[in-house]
């Protein structure tokens, strides 16, 4: 563990090192990829399942049969459904109470002016299940998804060595009732999304969660689709101090690097605490704060995925965050809450993103349309103004197909 002193230049050296995915060897092996799948399509997808995945597949074997969805509950234990159904309910309480209603305004002149909110049609979900089936990102993707109104869900995630797929995820889609899945993972999976193949048809939209591979061909195929984010490994920052309790504090630091490549990082008044982590605790980071200002200044420039707050007065410590993805206040809501059950997505902006980005939510799988109606004395009184408008900017034509409706 290594004691850190932060600025601006080595918060920047910090990402670079340990969560930039971005390396050139990363870029043009998924550039080939993603050609690859646009020139020649399943057969392209089925090559690297078979390398990758060490799966030989047909074409025909890549779409879940529904008989293996089925037949996935024969492979679970009882007690996950009933689990599973409290964390689907937690998750749907929160979306369903983001539903927004439209806003309208309307003048006496005849003028109605509209935001109209509209679902995204089509929608690809990568889950990972190489090092370990993430059933969780099943349902944190997939239920805001449903809520929002989006008509066809597709999930892609790898196949194991047998050739299926893990029966925890099969079961979680069946019960959110998405019974098109594909045996695809890596760039291989966004790619066949993003163009489309023979067997897969094309989506709208590409979420969830990914390894370096499927970050980048997220990044290189994004304007073909559009993407949820650019995700790199998670991150937790926890804010403690003097009066935090070192056991919670190890167990929630410890708690994040157990994702492959994820790191936390102490941020602490307490000179103690920090000698006592540094001593149980192996991997990461520790930095000492002056005060709790200096803290969620040190908080702040990092912008991390998820930031837990461990000191008497959580919540008005949080008043100083501006940045970070998801806020876990007090020794009550550890981090791996927001993973698997609370409700709020556990899909969030990573890499120093939340300064400028958010978690997954109700919007990000939807759209707007604005709805603009006047009538003739409501544009009669804007007629002077946007001609003058026009005139400065030397479109005459956006004038004249004004001037016109009163000259007849």
């Amino acid at each position: 563990m290594k004691l850190l002193k932060l600025n601006s230049k080595n918060i920047q050296q910090l990402y670079d090192r340990h969560f930039y995915y971005r390396r050139k060897s990363v870029v043009d092996k998924v550039s080939r990829i993603v050609e690859d799948v646009r020139s020649h399509g399943d057969e392209a997808v089925l090559k690297y399942t078979q390398r990758f995945d060490h799966v030989k597949l047909t074409a025909k074997d890549l779409r879940v049969a529904e008989s293996e969805i089925s037949g996935a509950f024969q492979n679970i234990k009882p007690e996950f459904i009933a689990t599973l159904k409290m964390a689907i309910n937690n998750v749907s309480a929160f979306y369903r109470s983001q539903v927004k209603k439209p806003c309208c305004i309307k003048s006496e002149d005849g003028i109605l002016l509209k935001e109209e909110f509209r679902p995204i049609d089509t929608v690809g979900v990568y889950i990972p299940a190489g090092t370990a089936p993430l059933v969780s990102s099943v349902y944190m993707t997939v239920i805001p998804a449903k809520i929002a109104g989006v008509k066809r869900i597709v999930i892609v995630t790898p196949p194991g060595r047998d050739g299926r797929v893990n029966p925890h995820i099969l079961a979680v889609a069946n019960l959110l009732n998405v019974n098109e899945v594909y045996k695809i993972g890596g760039a291989q999976a966004i790619a066949a999304l993003a163009f489309g193949t023979k067997t897969i048809s094309r989506v709208d939209k590409i979420v969830g969660p990914g390894n370096a591979y499927v970050t980048e061909a997220k990044r290189q195929l994004f304007g073909y689709v559009d993407i949820d984010m650019l995700a790199g490994p998670t991150e937790l920052v926890i804010i403690a101090n003097r009066l935090s309790n070192p056991d919670f504090v190890v167990a929630d630091f410890e708690s994040q690097v157990e994702h492959a490549g994820g790191i936390s990082i102490l941020v602490s008044t307490s000179k103690q605490l920090i000698k006592q982590v540094k001593n149980r605790v192996q991997g990461g980071f520790v930095i000492y704060a002056k005060n709790m200002e200096e803290a969620c200044d040190i908080a702040n420039k990092i912008a991390p995925e998820h930031l837990q707050i461990l000191t008497s007065n959580p919540a008005g410590v949080a008043k100083m965050i501006k940045h970070a993805g998801a806020i876990f206040l007090g020794p009550y809501s550890p981090t791996p809450l927001g993973d698997y059950m609370a409700g709020p997505s556990h899909v969030l902006p990573t890499l120093g993103t939340a300064k400028f980005s958010s978690g997954l939510s109700l919007s990000s799988f939807m759209k707007t349309s604005h709805i603009i109606s006047y009538s003739r004395k409501a544009l009669e009184k804007v007629r002077g103004p946007l001609e003058h408008i026009a005139s400065i900017e030397g479109l005459v034509k956006h004038a004249e197909a004004v001037n016109i409706r009163f000259k007849a």
